[in-house]
């Protein structure tokens, strides 16, 4: 068997590193995407220790993405008393995975 190893050096002239703090809505994106995979995995999963880890890990994300649309609605309900009507733009508003959330947990 043959083994690759690749190994570069990087200074920071090369280095791209965005150490800001990701927005709400980034947050959102980035456990839906994670939900996602957790769906796939579980759909392919056929050990039964990896369907119980998927499950684990789908209900965990499905507790963060309800968490995170709460504290979504809460800013909306802020920028909303504070902007005028007709110039805020959508906190996930209309969100189908918001949706589908609150259907399977409540």
């Amino acid at each position: 068997m043959k083994t690759f190893y690749n190994q570069s050096y990087y200074s920071s002239d090369n280095m791209d590193i965005n150490f800001s703090v990701p927005s709400l809505r980034e947050d959102l994106e980035k456990t839906r995407i994670a939900l996602e995979i957790a769906y796939a995995g579980f759909d392919n999963a056929v050990d039964p220790d990896m369907i119980d880890c998927y499950i684990y890990e789908i209900n965990a994300l499905l507790k963060r993405y309800k968490h995170l649309s709460a504290l979504s609605e809460e800013e909306y309900a802020s920028a909303k008393s504070t902007v005028p009507t007709g110039r805020l733009r959508g906190l996930y508003e209309h969100s189908p995975i918001r949706a589908l959330v609150s259907h399977v947990l409540s």
